[in-house]
């Protein structure tokens, strides 16, 4: 009898020579999809099918948040760490048993797949929801990640889960829409004398981009004479990065970390006609190389990225980035105007570069069907099915038609030796014949 619960092995493979992923998460057009196939075989070693009741596939998303955990004494004193699970778009069924079976026995299965990621906003459906990048943040304080999960119910016993990473990046923030190149302006007024105005002429921003500002500081025609008294110090341009924890629940909390600072000095008084200067800086990135210069392999869970962190909103936490223009000035108050802007992981050039395969993966996208996508047929082999052990590669013994053939070389070469046949020669090759046909695998 075969065993009642023979263990299975199981792994996800996604297309030849490419990522589970297809298209470009954020990108609607592009038909986001994962693709591959689930593999299922008997264990190492072992050729005795295995028992397949169901077999099942998933996009599960984890988010955690820890804002505690930067500090020691808050870690292990403060709130512990928080995390949710997500199943997103929606479960695929790839393989169930007979009606009226238990289980099946297998000896192999190919089942392929495509599921494809939501690029709607899905309002309070979390799994319509265009899903944020992974991305893990130093000391794991907040964290995205994401899990291909193939659940396999052998029979009546428990379900089984198998998990296999997927990085996954957005491609809606590049700085080369056209969107993020529309100048952007604001301004702010100090004590009614002088009005701060800035102009950006594009609001998208990756590693070592160049952040340029325009900035002009106005006197308040009104009080022409009490505003040209005013001295302007100095201006401090500044980016800022903002995380909320919780920030869809009753208590969120924010932390706001100073990612790059620049100060320049003017030492003028307002003229009538108001004060102008272009400002810059070079937005910071993350060093992925070590002491030595080599670049470790990252996690599986989580692409390498050249920032720390990024324009996101998850469900436990969001970040923004703010551009800060501070004017230090005498006989009035300082202006302190804070812009939001855009921070995408890639710099201009690999934006530039993802462009066109951006209109390529669209081009291909409209050839797919996403109610009805064309698969690969799958193969199930089973226990019961003739020569099933060859789908694992071992062979059934040798035939009787290949008992024949041997036979006969026996009989050439025992003529060959003895030249004529003797009735020691042909006594000798009966014994042999026999041996052969004796053999339980030719039976």
């Amino acid at each position: 009898p075969l065993p009642p619960l023979m263990a299975a092995f199981v792994r996800v493979l996604g297309p030849p020579n490419s990522n589970f992923l297809v298209g470009y998460p954020g990108i609607s057009a592009t038909l986001p999809r994962i693709e591959g196939k689930v593999e299922i075989r008997p264990k190492e070693g072992v050729s005795a099918p295995v028992a397949i009741s169901l077999v099942s596939i998933c996009l599960q998303r984890c988010e955690t948040i820890h804002p505690a955990a930067e500090l020691i004494v808050k870690k292990h004193l403060g709130t512990p760490r928080r995390e949710t699970v997500d199943i997103v778009g929606k479960e695929l069924l790839l393989w169930k048993c007979d009606i009226g079976r238990v289980s099946e026995n297998v000896v192999m299965m190919d089942l392929p797949f495509v599921l494809f990621i939501p690029f709607g906003r899905g309002g309070q459906e979390t799994n319509r929801r265009i899903p944020p990048a992974s991305l893990q943040l130093p000391s794991r304080t907040a964290e995205t990640r994401y899990e291909l999960v193939v659940t396999v119910q052998q029979g009546s016993a428990d379900q089984s889960k198998f998990v296999t990473p997927v990085p996954i990046q957005r491609y809606d923030t590049l700085s080369t829409f056209g969107m993020y190149n529309r100048p952007e302006s604001a301004d702010m007024v100090s004590d009614h004398l002088i009005t701060l105005g800035i102009s950006l002429p594009r609001w998208s921003y990756g590693p070592l981009d160049p952040v340029s500002v325009y900035i002009k500081l106005s006197p308040n025609p009104d009080h022409l004479k009490k505003a040209t008294k005013v001295m302007i110090q100095k201006i401090t341009m500044a980016i800022e990065e903002e995380i909320t924890f919780n920030h869809e629940g009753d208590e969120p909390t924010k932390k706001v970390n100073r990612i790059a600072k620049q100060t320049t000095p003017i030492g003028v008084r307002m003229p009538g006609t108001g004060y102008t200067t272009n400002l810059g800086l070079v937005f910071p990135s993350k060093e992925n190389r070590d002491a030595e210069g080599i670049i470790r392999r990252g996690k599986p869970h989580f692409p390498m990225y050249g920032v720390n962190s990024f324009t996101t909103t998850g469900s436990l936490y969001k970040i923004e980035f703010f551009l800060i223009i501070k004017a230090h000035m005498t006989n009035t108050r300082d202006i302190v105007l804070r812009q939001p802007i855009i921070v995408c992981p890639f710099d201009q050039q690999a934006c530039k570069e993802e462009m066109e395969a951006i209109e390529q993966a669209a081009k291909d996208a409209s050839h797919v069907d996403a109610n009805n996508p064309m698969l690969p047929a799958r193969t199930v082999i089973k226990a019961t099915d003739r020569d099933a052990l060859k789908a694992l590669g071992f062979t059934t013994g040798r035939t009787n038609h290949d008992a024949e053939i041997l036979v006969g070389w026996l009989e050439i070469l025992d003529r060959t030796r003895r030249g004529k046949d003797t009735r020691a020669g042909i006594a000798g090759h009966t014994e042999q014949r026999r041996m052969v046909m004796r053999d339980p695998a030719v039976r």
